[in-house]
């Protein structure tokens, strides 16, 4: 339909909507159970048995089904063939593939909810009342507010604009954003982008700010209509997955590699080449941890998760790499360290020589009522009585201060904008810091300016300039935010083109003082970044006396550091402020364009940077950052679009609880990774070891199958869960050069993997020789034995970065029911007399089940003994 031709009036008309009250909420619940979700449709998610057969698809699984072939070719060639092996195999295959697809469709969960989680919200006008709603629930007829910073979530019809912009190149290309008018009407075969009129869903408010009546939801939208481009999801590889793959690659060519020495070896032994054949296939996959990448997705998932309850979204798996190695933290003061609820605790009137606290119940004077009037006509944030008693506050905190302050003594805002009305407005922007109304007061056009001291003070012809400076550095030396407003009487309303003007020539009224007091939260979460190395740094639009008092009492400016404005930061060259970048620890009335700047020099110096931001203007810097953290509550779209992670509580704390747990999960990642890797090699080292030693292969293909499939994958995604170290904090961050395959893991991970071959040839050798009559049967089963059981032992150790007695080795339940689970599967294929003919086990004697005890615990001495070691060659 051709919205953009009609007025909203009869577009109201045609969707029963009311453009003052908007539609009435059981309205919309009707209208949304018609028309659905305000939301684009996905590509269609793939059925189970597509899962289940792309499980199949892997080269290992391949080569395992081709295994299975071959053995079931031997027992049709063998007049004594078995054809239980086969079939088990294929069983193995089955159950492997069962696994992956719940693995699968348990990460798949987690990532959905939080999409969900993380979905725009709209600001409604809905039986007369403005409402903040997720943006799915809207529907055609819903009267919406639009301001700078927004993503417009449907398409909509104007009603009212102020200097409103969009951006608009993600449907028309145009990268300049377009300028928006309500009144008139656009010819029905206008293009896209020459409707003016018109706002459209999945563009973003650049400036300015309106109303619009929604007309469009859904795929009936613009955006809608090409879908089909937009359905498309990310990769959902991380950076560490893919090194994984390769590293999977080269270890698989590896075993390959190793599998045809074995092969030859075990030919020129006069193992029968069916046998042999089988064993070197077997071992091959099960050398190969096509398990990891599933793993690491699983416990990257698991984590972020986690992350939600403590009120962090991660928007983008890498960021939780990336978290760990965070070494500065640039945050912003109001909201996220302070409690984003600013009070008003001063004013100053022109005229008197000092500031009148306000801050008691008792009613201001009469001139700071008046001032407090002006100040509240002049903003857009609002303050609503709730039924329990409490102030709902709803914008800017600045304005909404303001507004609480009149509205406790006794001036409402509603009223107060009946009497005086609007005529015409300037909105804030973060370039001018100011803002501007027209208001309608006794038959004339009075115009309030509200802004920063130092920006409006110069545009004041009259008024005591003087005594209000000395005001404002008194209160900014109280850590007090001020706000100055002026005035003046114009004859009629300026031109679009003139409005500027409007900031000119004006009469200086007074001063508004007010804190955010600091949260109590956030300044213990300070002292655990100085601990845990990394540099907390305060970006503040606040005068830089108000941003330094703050940033003493939380312990982020020391002796030695200092404090800088932004106009002191434009005086600096790159190089310059890249070489003095750490003698500064505050930096005060920056500009967005002043964040980017300082997150390249810190970045330039080595540093892993988190940045924060809540304004559109903030987008830029939290894309170049490290880790971009917008803000959830006070946040716009464009910048929590802009983000790796939306902080749903605006708090400084949970920066830090982030990074602890992304430095927890980095940990659980290599725990998973060492744990596989060293059993895998152990596994490769066995069979090669006794196949040296002329033992034979010590493991039948479906044992060493059974070993990977019930020792290796459960107790490595249990590890992936292990609760966070305590002392994870009281570490430096890992250095932004050093990979998660550094040498000293390879060494840890071949020596654990010797160990646990030696362990299991020795198992063989006794099994055969000592405890047993030189059956090869005896010597498997206890080799089967012992490697399982030893590699469950040695998963403690993994979990344990210090030694194993200083905490509690069960303190993970999930690895503790990972481990039992494994345990009672292996006790399966060994007691119970069917199953252990079927996986070629023998019964052993009493004796032999204590060797198989004693060696399968030697992990445990012998770990602790290197583990002391490392410890007294770190000291020396």
């Amino acid at each position: 339909m051709t919205w953009h031709s009609q007025t909203p009036e009869q577009i109201a008309g045609q969707l029963d909507s009311d453009l003052e009250k908007g539609l009435s909420p059981s309205q919309a619940a009707d209208l949304l159970g018609r028309v659905g979700e305000n939301k684009l449709q996905g590509k269609k998610p793939k059925t189970l048995l597509q899962r289940f057969l792309a499980q199949l698809k892997d080269t290992m699984v391949i080569i395992l089904m081709l295994a299975a072939v071959v053995s079931t070719v031997m027992a049709f060639v063998d007049e004594h063939g078995d054809f239980l092996e086969p079939v088990v195999i294929v069983g193995i295959v089955l159950l492997n593939a069962c696994l992956g697809v719940a693995q699968e469709s348990k990460a798949e969960k987690a990532l959905e909810a939080l999409k969900d989680m993380s979905t725009p919200h709209a600001r409604v006008i809905r039986g007369g009342q403005a409402e903040v709603i997720s943006s799915t629930e809207l529907v055609p007829g819903d009267i919406i507010v639009l301001e700078a910073g927004d993503f417009v979530p449907a398409d909509a019809r104007l009603i009212s604009a102020s200097s409103l912009q969009c951006e608009e190149s993600a449907l028309t290309g145009e990268s300049v954003p377009v300028q928006k008018e309500a009144a008139g009407t656009v010819p029905e075969d206008a293009p896209l982008g020459d409707r003016h009129n018109m706002v459209y869903s999945g563009c973003s408010v650049s400036y300015g700010r309106g109303t619009a009546i929604v007309t469009s939801t859904g795929m009936s939208t613009q955006m809608g209509s090409i879908a089909a481009l937009l359905s498309g999801e990310e990769d959902g590889q991380t950076p560490l997955q893919h090194k994984l793959e390769q590293m999977g690659k080269i270890l698989g060519l590896v075993a390959l590699a190793v599998c045809a020495v074995i092969f030859v070896i075990g030919l020129l032994g006069g193992t029968p080449i069916g046998e042999i054949l089988l064993t070197a296939i077997s071992l091959a996959v099960a050398a190969i941890p096509e398990g990891l990448p599933a793993i690491v997705t699983i416990v990257l998932a698991m984590g972020v998760s986690r992350m939600v309850k403590k009120n962090a979204i991660i928007r983008r798996l890498p960021a939780v790499e990336t978290l760990g190695s965070a070494s500065v933290i640039c945050s912003d003061k109001t909201g996220t360290l302070t409690q984003n609820r600013m009070t008003v605790l001063q004013t100053w009137v022109d005229g008197e020589d000092r500031a009148e606290d306000i801050s008691r119940e008792e009613r201001p004077s009469d001139p700071a009522v008046a001032l407090l009037k002006l100040g509240t006509l002049c903003c857009d944030g609002t303050v609503s009585a709730q039924p329990d008693g409490t102030l709902k506050h709803i914008g800017d905190p600045t304005e909404t201060a303001i507004v609480a302050a009149a509205l406790r003594a006794g001036e409402e805002q509603e009223a107060l904008n009946a009497a005086y009305p609007r005529q015409f407005d300037l909105p804030f922007d973060s370039d001018r810091k100011l803002m501007t109304t027209v208001n309608l007061i006794d038959d004339q056009l009075h115009v309030i300016v509200k802004g920063a001291f130092d920006i409006l003070s110069e545009r004041c012809v009259a008024g005591d300039v003087e005594t209000a400076r000395r005001i404002n550095e008194e209160m900014g030396g109280e850590a007090l935010r001020v706000i100055c407003v002026a005035h003046k009487v114009i004859p009629l309303l300026p031109l679009p083109e003139d409005a500027a003007e409007l900031e000119q020539g004006l009469t200086l009224m007074g001063l508004i003082g007010m804190i955010d007091p600091p949260r109590e939260e956030a300044r213990d979460a300070i002292a655990t970044c100085l601990k845990a190395g990394i540099r907390p740094v305060m970006i503040t639009g606040d005068h830089v006396v108000t941003a330094s008092a703050i940033a003493r009492q939380m312990g982020i400016l020391k002796e030695g550091e200092r404090a800088i404005t932004g106009a002191e930061l434009a005086a600096m060259s790159d190089e310059e402020l890249d070489r003095r970048i750490a003698e500064f620890s505050v930096y005060a009335r920056v500009t967005p364009e002043d964040k980017i700047r300082i997150v390249k020099a810190w970045q330039k110096n080595g540093q892993i940077v988190s940045m924060t931001g809540d304004g559109v203007n903030d987008a830029p810097a939290l894309k170049a950052a490290d880790i971009g953290c917008a803000m959830g509550i006070t946040g716009t779209d464009v910048a929590k679009g802009a983000a790796d992670m939306v902080l749903t509580d605006d708090n400084f704390a949970t920066i830090v609880v982030a990074v602890k747990e992304g430095r927890g999960i980095f940990q659980n990642i290599v725990k998973s990774i060492e744990f596989l890797l060293s059993c895998n090699i152990g596994e490769i080292l066995t069979v090669l070891g006794s196949m040296l030693l002329s033992f034979g292969s010590p493991l039948t293909a479906i044992q060493l199958l059974w070993v990977n499939l019930v020792t290796d994958g459960l107790p490595a995604l249990a590890l992936g869960m292990d609760p966070v170290d305590k002392h994870v904090m009281d570490e430096p961050p890992r250095p932004k050069s050093q990979g998660i395959f550094n040498p000293a893991l390879w060494v840890h991970i071949v020596l654990q993997g010797l160990m646990i071959a030696g362990l299991t040839v020795t198992g063989y050798a006794l099994g055969r020789y000592v405890f047993g009559s030189d059956l090869v049967e005896e010597g498997r089963t206890m080799a089967f034995l012992v490697l399982a059981c030893s590699q469950l032992v040695h998963v403690y150790n993994i979990r344990a970065k210090g030694s194993l007695f200083a905490q509690n080795p069960f303190a993970n339940k999930y690895l503790n029911g990972a481990v039992l689970c494994s345990l009672a599967l292996i006790l399966l294929v060994s007691l119970i007399p069917p199953v252990a003919g079927v996986f070629g086990m023998y019964l052993l004697p009493a004796k032999a089940w204590l060797a198989v005890a004693g060696l399968s615990l030697l992990p445990i001495p012998l770990v602790e003994l290197a583990k002391l070691v490392s410890r007294v060659f770190a000291k020396k």
